[in-house]
């Protein structure tokens, strides 16, 4: 029997990265054999995380379109038609089974190369707004997974698997509340809020928990709070645990009883999984605003409170209000459990096998 082999494409964040890698490796688990080859826009992230996950990848010239009218997206559209030869070359010598994009620039030319070739293709969105490049590789894709749910908007209705996000595997790991308080070295006696605005940070999240800090003080609350690398800000050791960047992630959620964070496609999985109450201050600094259509889709069921960016400095009185209150926390804790999908990229992985030839 021949071994698979699979192409996947998706790049320029973590959020399109770190979902191929869960695939990739949910695939290798049940299929131990198989080939993978994955495909990225040269100089991006993904040329270095992706080897670093022990897997292969080639680099394309593909640039992202500039959304305004400019001069500089002719050699956009030349970048776009090279990639696409060098892609269909690369899938006429590996052969793939199947061919998955994960979203961003990158995968357009990946997948409609797939596609052109009669690859069986399988994409992924995890947004509540759908990218440029899903959209066009939709009509033509055998199968669309989706993060969120109410994407027909999007994309043709009988493709559609809501399948919610891959997320890792170590968010899940089960951590008693008492366990995770303790490797923080923080009262089992206070309220916890996690706070969180991604590997980078986000200024004003930072902005408005520094500001909040003395209210939460007042009212008992402790944060553990991931600042990102910019802050440089002092913060007094009974304000509870700082640092630029957290590792132990799950233990930080498992800690938690409030999760304020930033939108993106992950970040949301990640909190409906473990059910947690949550305040979303979506980036407004994102293609298409899709962060905002992301907690919408939370806030709009009453699932999560949003608070837009520009009132940052709301967060203090927001937390207050949602900790001190334990109807509105298990209401939001009770609305959120129906978006969560914990066994997202062994559903996908179901759907990819089902296409294999």
């Amino acid at each position: 029997m021949n071994s698979h082999k699979f192409i996947l494409s998706g790049g320029g964040t973590g959020g399109h990265i770190f979902p191929a890698v869960a695939i990739a490796n949910e695939l290798k688990k049940r299929h131990p054999d198989a080939q993978f080859l994955f495909i990225g826009a040269s100089g991006r992230m993904e040329m270095e995380k992706i080897p670093a996950e022990g897997f292969e990848i080639i680099g394309l010239p593909v640039q992202g379109l500039k959304r305004k009218l400019t001069l500089k997206n002719i050699t956009v559209a030349r970048n776009f038609l090279k990639s696409y030869f060098k892609a269909k070359q690369i899938i006429k010598n590996f052969k793939p089974d199947a061919a998955i994009g994960t979203g961003g620039y990158v995968s357009l030319p990946v997948i409609y190369a797939a596609q052109k070739e009669r690859i069986p293709t399988i994409i992924w969105e995890g947004n509540g707004h759908a990218g440029l490049a899903n959209k066009i590789l939709a009509k033509r894709a055998q199968v669309i997974c989706t993060g969120l749910p109410n994407m027909d908007s999007y994309f043709p209705k009988e493709k559609i698997h809501f399948t919610g996000n891959p997320i890792r595997d170590s968010i899940l790991q089960p951590t008693r509340k008492t366990e995770a308080l303790e490797h923080f070295k923080l009262s089992p006696e206070k309220k916890t809020v996690f706070i969180t605005g991604g590997s980078l940070g986000a200024k004003n999240i930072n902005k408005g928990i520094m500001h909040a800090l003395p209210q939460l003080l007042k009212q008992n609350i402790q944060v553990i709070w991931q600042t990102g690398k910019s802050f440089t800000e002092k913060v007094g050791k009974e304000s509870g645990y700082v640092s630029q960047f957290i590792y132990e992630m799950n233990l930080a959620f498992n800690a938690a009883d409030l999760v304020v964070s930033r939108a993106g496609a992950i970040s949301i999985s990640e909190i409906c999984a473990l059910k947690k109450p949550s305040i979303l201050v979506p980036s407004p600094n994102v293609t298409d605003d899709h962060q905002t259509k992301n907690a919408e889709a939370l806030s709009s069921k009453k699932a999560a409170v949003l608070i837009k960016d520009s009132a940052h400095m709301e967060l203090g009185e927001a937390i207050v209000k949602i900790l001190t209150n334990p109807v509105k926390m298990e209401k939001l804790s009770h609305a959120i459990a129906p978006f969560a999908k914990p066994k997202s990229t062994a559903e996908i992985t179901d759907l990819i096998e089902k296409e294999l030839r």
